[in-house]
């Protein structure tokens, strides 16, 4: 087996907080990061696709491809955007890194099987939302 790695970049404000607790809950909970006028991260996400070389091209996707589709599907719909108001697939949800790594599991599992006709999968996500903080996802 043979994995691969792109990595994306984009930039996005969110506020962490949940809209059931009172203002000083969310402060106890999330600190800063509950800040109702919101803050930034410049976020990395590392798409990791796994599968053996079609024997045709040597590939196990065509990485231009797998960019093409990534910015497609997630970094066009997030980058220069608040992720609590303006993202209609976190709309409803707490906006920390483990609630977007599942979505954009979500959103890219089926598209890299349908882009190498099943024969690679989707192996991980990572996003890096600090450099001292970041989450990997596997699926489910």
């Amino acid at each position: 087996m043979v994995y691969i790695s792109r990595k994306e970049h984009f930039n996005a404000a969110h506020r962490v907080y949940n809209p059931n607790w009172s203002d000083e809950r969310n402060q106890e909970v999330f600190g800063p990061c509950a800040n109702p006028y919101y803050h930034g991260h410049n976020f990395e996400l590392i798409v990791t696709v796994k599968g053996k070389p079609d024997p045709e091209t040597g590939f196990v996707v065509d990485m231009k491809q797998l960019g093409d589709l990534v910015k497609r599907e997630i970094v066009d719909k997030v980058d220069h955007r608040n992720l609590n108001i303006e993202v209609p697939f976190l709309e409803g949800k707490i906006p920390t890194c483990e609630v977007m790594i599942m979505e954009f599991w979500t959103i890219l599992a089926p598209q890299v099987t349908a882009l190498t006709n099943g024969r690679s999968t989707l192996h991980s996500l990572r996003l890096i939302e600090t450099p001292k903080n970041f989450v990997d996802y596997f699926g489910e």
